[in-house]
């Protein structure tokens, strides 16, 4: 570095000195007032960029120590984007604040409103394996079909990880054992009982260590609710996280509001961010929601045992990813854990209650749906009983998600673990013609072809349908615009598909997970599939340790 600033040293005095010279011989005094206007524009061009490199190198070395700079998370001087950019709303107070200024938000019709019903017509509930990342396909069965369980009972686990247990979300009989590819599991189906039976446990008290802490959430089923970062698996019980991070809000299409959810929740929640803080030697990270006229919910604005930092921005700012990514991010050998809004109260639940709490309050959502909603019902839940009645006569795309990174369903399916969102959409089954050379209607695009930019809050009725097909992976601007991180996102997917494990690494792979690229895949002009191309990448880190 001291090499290449001696170089430009060098080079500026240079190029004063000889400007300095042809100064001298020019007759003409407007020659002369045109070259000083030259060597100014070069000074200030000069100690700018000597400015600009010191101040990243003192936010680099800031974020590497966990160090909040102010509240933009500059180090020296702000640059122009903080200048006439966004500002952080009044209610963040002295709490430290990032404003990101790279993404995009997707608004779609069907977005649920109103108060949570209670969805008693779920009678059906599974448990499928395939949902925690990191296990094997064939985990070892604890039930058959014509077993009776209660909620919290084990009913499954990996061979690699005997100690910790998966249990059935509700009481009932097992009715179904349900594989897929290579006769891997891929569901435990539980006919639910109306009146709901529970496995009583021993909570550790106040004065509990960490290791009985883990033991008891291993036994308990609740160690199920945590995700390890990199790789989005289940952690490693033998690893203590650096930090732990938890974003309480989120800014994916239809997704629910989570001061809603939290509503009534508050003391679960208080004694999950509790129990957290006394897994790590780190600390709780809480993201928290700086887009709203109002501030968040008390819950999570008032959370003690936790450091807390509001995120302005769009889609995706509630992503927990990115607030990592912003705070504290992952490298080397760090490891840290994950949680989402509904695990903590889970997991609070379980502590002030003694059993494992399955409830999950779930928006169903789409411009497809007859009556957009939030209900409470069971994490598995099955996806025909959610939408008993509440569908369009269309052709339709049921996702357990939101509309970029969730999983299509049949009616027959059930909602996946972690998600807490049921998106209906129309079915894209048809043929453009000419596609993009004559765009006939308006749609999510960040394209100017379309003039969305004129109509930034028209929301849209969106279907299934690409608008094309997989092409090559040209060059483009389109996934910086949208990728509020420090990450080449092209440069990172060329590696994965070469397997070139060196430059993956480098290129910040370790960071990421699925959702994160999900928005650069929605944008993606080659239509190359983002998400899947990074799985493989983190399943072969995984494999090459």
């Amino acid at each position: 570095m001291k090499s290449i600033l001696n170089k430009a040293v060098l080079t500026a005095s240079g190029f004063l000195f000889a400007c300095e010279l042809s100064a001298q011989n020019e007759a003409a005094s407007g020659s002369n007032i045109f070259i000083y206007t030259l060597v100014g524009i070069a000074i200030v061009l000069f100690f700018g960029m000597l400015i600009n490199v010191a101040d990243n190198l003192i936010g680099i070395e800031a974020k590497q120590n966990n160090i909040d700079v102010d509240e933009n998370g500059l180090a020296f001087l702000p640059g122009l984007n903080h200048l006439f950019g966004g500002k952080a709303p009044s209610y963040t107070g002295g709490t430290p604040v990032t404003i990101l200024n790279r993404g995009h938000d997707i608004l779609l019709e069907g977005e649920a409103s109103g108060a949570i019903e209670d969805a008693t017509q779920v009678t059906r509930v599974a448990v499928q394996p395939p949902n925690f990342l990191g296990l094997q396909p064939i985990p070892k069965l604890t039930v058959a079909v014509g077993d009776t369980v209660k909620a919290g009972d084990q009913v499954f686990f990996d061979k690699k990880m005997p100690e910790v247990a998966f249990v059935a979300p509700v009481s009932g009989e097992v009715i179904e054992v349900n594989r897929g590819a290579k006769r891997a599991i891929s569901e435990i189906v539980i006919l639910a009982d109306k009146e709901q039976k529970y496995r009583q446990f021993d909570t550790p008290d106040a004065s509990a260590d960490r290791g009985a802490l883990v033991d008891f959430l291993k036994e308990s089923g609740a160690w199920a609710l945590l995700r390890q970062r990199p790789y989005n698996v289940i952690p490693d019980p033998a690893v203590t996280p650096r930090d732990i991070f938890v974003s309480t809000f989120d800014t994916a299409p239809l997704a629910p509001n989570n001061d809603l959810v939290v509503a009534g929740q508050e003391a679960a929640f208080q004694q999950g961010i509790d129990v957290l803080a006394r897994l790590t030697d780190g600390q709780v990270h809480l993201g928290l929601n700086g887009n709203g006229d109002a501030a968040p919910a008390a819950a999570f604005t008032d959370a003690q045992n936790a450091s807390k930092r509001f995120f302005k921005g769009q889609h995706p700012a509630g992503n927990v990813g990115v607030q990592l990514h912003h705070t504290a991010p992952v490298g080397g050998t760090d490891v840290v854990w994950t949680l989402g809004v509904q695990e903590v109260i889970a997991l609070g639940n379980l502590f002030l209650n003694g059993r494992i709490d399955s409830t999950r309050v779930v928006g169903i959502v789409g411009a497809e749906v007859s009556e957009p909603k939030y209900v409470r019902t069971y994490a598995g839940a099955n996806v025909g009983e959610l939408l008993s009645g509440n569908l369009s006569d269309n052709k339709v795309r049921l996702i357990s998600g939101d509309v970029l990174s969730g999983l299509a369903k049949a009616e027959n399916g059930y909602l996946n673990f972690f998600d807490d969102q049921l998106t209906v959409i129309a079915e894209g089954d048809y043929y453009e013609m000419f596609g993009w050379l004559i765009p006939s209607s308006l749609r999510p695009t960040i394209s100017n072809t379309f003039p969305n930019f004129l109509l930034p809050e028209v929301k849209f009725e969106a279907d299934t349908n690409t608008h094309g097909e997989k092409r090559a992976f040209v060059v483009t601007n389109d996934y910086e615009q949208v990728m509020p991180m420090d990450v080449y996102t092209q440069q990172l997917m060329k590696s994965i598909i070469i397997n070139d494990i060196e430059r993956m690494e480098g290129l910040g792979i370790l960071e990421l997970v699925e959702e994160d690229v999900a928005l650069c895949e929605f944008v993606c002009v080659s239509k190359q599939p983002l998400q899947h191309i990074l799985r493989q990448g983190l399943d072969l880190m995984r494999e090459q340790g």
